[in-house]
């Protein structure tokens, strides 16, 4: 048994856990107000949109019934949760060198060679470094370091975009991403990438063990596989 998740890591996993499920159900419910997506300064009803996005069932939305006002405030609500959350979780990755010393990614780690090795690995269930089975592999950096790093801070940067209250704080923020519904699209397409990176995810620790697994999320403790301490085949 070793220790694989610091206690930053455990919190920011369960607040965020919380804070995009229901975010995802109040976009849903607030994608189903206006389902089409524009890119620019302006769209409406009559504009050509890129994409028409499907009406979504009320199981899938918070609140279950239409009602706009109520998904902006549940969606608002934990967008401040989750926008603080990212912040500090980054702050203190930074400083407890969790970003240096498990997220760094080196050169030969992004070879072809490199990289046809861990999905070939992956193919067949081997998910752990034989010799540092605590460390993630390259496709977990990749897909960690997009995350964390990339898609949802634009997540964040887009959401604030769409705030007339911002807008006038920030008007360079227009500017960045092309007007509002420009923000808008890259939200709803970042969106659907978390959505997935989360299938992805819940599918992988399912393989993995998911006992073990989210025991390790949740005490920080992680029982090494047999095989990999040289006691299966």
């Amino acid at each position: 048994m070793i220790r694989r998740h610091r206690l930053p890591t455990r919190i920011w996993h369960w607040v965020n856990v919380l804070a995009i499920v229901i975010m995802i159900g109040s976009g849903l419910m607030i994608s189903n107000a206006h389902a089409h997506l524009y890119w620019g300064i302006y769209g409406a009803n009559y504009d050509p949109s890129w994409l028409d996005p499907p009406r979504f069932p009320g199981w899938m939305t918070i609140p279950t019934d239409y009602n706009l006002a109520l998904a902006r405030r549940w969606h608002l609500t934990f967008a401040l949760l989750f926008a603080f959350n990212l912040a500090l979780f980054m702050l203190l990755s930074l400083m407890n060198g969790h970003v240096i010393r498990d997220l760094r990614i080196r050169a030969r780690e992004v070879s072809p060679r490199h990289l046809w090795a861990d999905v070939r690995a992956h193919l067949k269930l081997r998910f752990h470094d034989a010799d540092n089975p605590a460390a993630y592999n390259i496709l977990q950096k990749l897909s960690y370091v997009g995350v964390i790093f990339i898609v949802l801070p634009l997540l964040v940067f887009t959401g604030l975009t769409m705030s007339p209250g911002m807008n006038a704080a920030f008007p360079f923020l227009l500017d960045v991403f092309g007007g509002r519904q420009s923000a808008r699209s890259i939200h709803f397409i970042c969106c659907w990438l978390v959505v997935a990176f989360i299938v992805v995810h819940l599918l992988l620790v399912v393989l993995a063990g998911p006992i073990n697994e989210i025991r390790s999320m949740i005490t920080g403790k992680w029982r090494v596989p047999a095989e990999k301490r040289g006691e299966g085949a």
